[in-house]
C-alpha cells in the first residue's frame, strides 16, 4: 500500500479525532464521577438551607455520589449567585435557587452582578411558599380589604419585615404599588425581632414567609390577613389567598428550585429534572415541605425556566421603582 504524506497525515487526523469522540462520550455519560455541590444563599438553619440539605441525601442515594451544602451568604444572596454563575457549567455546582438571589438581589445591588434568567440553567421547581400579610389585633385589622381603607383613611401605614430587600420587604412595596396606599417599611434584622415587635405592637403589620408564624396564629398573638398565593396555604387552610381578597395582582410566590450555571448539558439537566420530581414524590420529603409551609410542585424543566422569568419581570421593575438597595 503506498501511502503518501497526505493520505497519512488524512488517517493520522482521523484516528485523533475517533480517538477524542471515544474518550468524551463515555466520560459525559459517566455523570457524576465526583461530589456535586449545592450552593446555599443563606445561612445553615433556615428553610432554603433544610431543603438543600433534604434534597442533598435523596440526591446522594439516587446518583450514587456524596452531594454536600454549601452555604454562602450575603448581598441578598448575589455572593452565592454569582459564585454559581461563575462556575464550569458541569453538573458539579448547583443552587438551592428562590426569590432572593434572583428575582430581588441582583436588582437591589448598585451594579447587578449577574442575569438572574440567562446567567442560569434553571432545572427544576422544587415548591413554592407563600408570604403572609399579618397584623397586631390591636390594628384592628382582619382583610386585606380593611388594611387598604386604614392606610387610606390615616395616610400612612408602617409594615415590618426581616431587612432591607427581603421577601417581605419587596411584596410590601408591591402593595403599595398596586393598591395606591402609603406604607412604610420598617426593617428588623430578621424575622424573630420583626415577630416580637409585631406581636408588642411597635408595628402594626408584618409580611414574611408564613412558615414560623402559625402559632402564633393559633395563639391570637398575630392575626393573619391573607397569604400571597393564588391558593391558600395547607399550613394555614383557614388564612384566605390574596385571590380571594380581591387581588389577583398580589399573588407572589417565595420559591424554592435547583439551578445551575448557564450552557449545562441538555442531558444532565434532564436527569436532575426527572430525579427531583421523582424526590418530590417521596411522603416523606412532601411531609418535611409541608411542615415548612412549602407546596411541592414537580414541573419540567421548560415551566420551571417559565416561572422563573415571569416572577423576575413582576419583581425586577418593583425592586429597582422602589429603589431599594442593598
Amino acid at each position: 500500500m503506498n501511502l503518501t504524506p497526505a493520505s497519512t497525515r488524512r488517517r493520522f487526523l482521523r484516528a485523533v479525532s475517533a480517538g477524542a469522540a471515544s474518550v468524551a462520550l463515555p466520560a459525559f455519560a459517566a455523570w457524576p464521577d465526583k461530589p456535586i455541590r449545592i450552593v446555599v444563599t443563606f445561612p445553615a438553619g433556615g428553610a432554603s438551607d433544610i431543603v438543600a440539605r433534604t434534597l442533598a441525601e435523596q440526591l446522594g442515594t439516587r446518583l450514587g455520589q456524596a452531594v454536600v451544602v454549601d452555604n454562602r451568604p450575603g448581598a441578598g444572596g448575589s455572593v452565592g449567585g454569582l459564585a454559581v454563575t461563575q462556575s464550569a457549567p458541569d453538573g458539579y455546582t448547583l443552587m438551592l435557587s428562590n426569590s432572593t438571589p434572583i428575582s430581588i438581589g441582583p436588582f437591589a445591588l448598585e451594579k447587578q452582578p449577574y442575569d438572574p434568567v440567562e446567567g442560569f440553567t434553571h432545572i427544576a421547581l422544587i415548591g413554592t411558599a407563600p408570604c403572609v400579610v399579618m397584623a397586631n389585633p390591636k390594628a384592628g385589622l382582619k382583610t386585606i380589604p380593611e388594611l387598604e381603607a386604614s392606610a387610606k383613611k390615616s395616610g400612612r401605614l408602617d409594615f415590618g419585615s426581616g431587612g432591607p430587600a427581603s421577601i417581605g420587604h419587596i411584596y410590601g412595596e408591591l402593595m403599595k404599588k398596586e393598591l395606591g396606599v402609603n406604607m412604610v417599611h420598617v426593617p428588623y434584622r430578621g424575622g424573630a425581632p420583626m415577630t416580637t415587635d409585631l406581636i408588642a405592637g411597635v408595628v402594626p403589620v408584618g409580611i414574611d414567609v408564613i412558615t414560623a408564624f402559625v402559632p402564633y396564629f393559633k395563639s391570637g398573638q398575630i392575626v393573619p390577613l391573607a397569604v400571597t398565593s393564588a391558593n391558600r396555604s395547607p399550613l394555614a387552610p383557614d388564612v384566605p389567598s390574596v385571590v380571594e381578597s380581591g387581588h389577583r395582582k398580589l399573588v407572589l410566590d417565595n420559591f424554592f428550585g435547583l439551578s445551575g450555571p448557564a450552557k449545562m448539558p441538555p442531558d444532565v439537566v434532564a436527569r436532575l429534572n426527572t430525579i427531583v420530581n421523582e424526590i418530590l414524590g417521596n411522603a416523606e420529603v412532601r411531609r418535611k415541605m409541608v411542615d415548612l409551609g412549602i407546596t411541592a410542585s414537580p414541573v419540567s424543566q421548560a415551566a420551571f425556566a417559565g416561572f422563573v422569568k415571569e416572577q423576575v419581570s413582576q419583581l425586577a421593575p418593583t425592586v429597582k421603582g422602589a429603589g431599594v438597595k442593598l
